[in-house]
């Protein structure tokens, strides 16, 4: 990426986790049989935290005390910008009373059916972020129609 023609600006630790406050979704990563695998979960911010639901599965038992990232990006109101932020740490089940209760006010709401009754935390280890200035799209060129001809 040329810096010259794409400004490309490394965000501090703050404006990450303000970011991840207003991010609708984002993508965990974890390694499944060595394999690296991707699901889509809607996450939320607790305490310099990550919490989301899950049901019991290969999600839940895989993330289970690993070392997972997290990703979430979008693009500012006005479109001239995109961010991008990565989270790396360890995920682990909300186990204590005390803690999950604590989470049950977090906007956690699953995007299929289904039981979703696990809530788990990632602990970051490292968050990094970036931001960068939109590419214009250029016009696109008029194709004559056959009715044209």
């Amino acid at each position: 990426m040329d810096s010259d023609t794409t400004p490309t600006s490394i965000l501090p630790a703050h404006a990450c986790w303000e970011l991840l406050r207003g991010a609708a979704y984002g993508r965990l990563v974890l390694c499944i049989d060595g394999q690296p695998e991707i699901f889509p979960i809607n996450a939320q911010v607790d305490h310099g935290t990550l919490v989301f639901r899950t049901s019991e599965g290969s999600k839940q038992r895989e993330a289970e005390g690993a070392l997972v990232a997290y990703e979430a990006d979008g693009v500012l109101a006005d479109g001239s910008r995109a961010w991008s932020v990565v989270i790396k740490g360890t995920a682990s089940t909300i186990q204590r009373t005390a803690e999950l209760m604590s989470t049950i006010h977090l906007p956690l709401h699953p995007w299929e059916p289904g039981r979703k009754d696990r809530f788990m935390r990632i602990v970051p280890a490292s968050i990094t972020g970036r931001s960068f200035e939109v590419t214009p799209v250029p016009s696109a060129q008029r194709i004559p129609a056959a009715s044209d001809e």
